[in-house]
């Protein structure tokens, strides 16, 4: 669960520095994006606090994908801002999926019930996004 949260943490950063980055495009897209990822870390920090565990305060995963956003925006361009997004999205796609054998039933619920199906919403945003773009 912690590897979760830490990247939700770095998906929220990851979002915030896109948003500074691409000057007012797809605004509601992405907010909608970070706001839903910041949800789930308070989801994730309640469960990791429940089963007596210490939730992580750092980020995991997308923290590669804030630095090639940084970079990519003043490059590159717009699109491969929104390609990175959309690839950390995938990233965490699949952090969910191999989650769901590796934690407790209830923890597995969870996840089946809420924070995959979340997850495959902002991917499945970020698609639409990238295939404007």
């Amino acid at each position: 669960l912690n590897s979760l949260l830490q990247g939700e943490r770095s998906a929220v950063a990851t979002y915030e520095q896109a948003q500074r980055h691409l000057d007012g495009e797809h605004p509601s897209e992405l907010e909608a994006n970070r706001s839903c990822h910041a949800k789930r870390i308070d989801v994730l920090t309640r469960r990791i606090l429940e089963l007596g565990g210490d939730p992580t305060v750092k980020g995991g995963a997308w923290v590669g994908f804030t630095k090639v956003i940084e970079q990519a925006a003043s490059l590159i361009g717009h699109s491969a801002v929104i390609a990175a997004l959309e690839q950390g999205e995938d990233i965490g796609l699949d952090n969910y999926k191999d989650a769901v054998e590796k934690v407790d039933p209830m923890s597995k619920t969870m996840i089946l019930s809420d924070l995959l199906p979340a997850q495959e919403r902002t991917h499945w945003r970020m698609s639409g996004v990238k295939q404007m773009a």
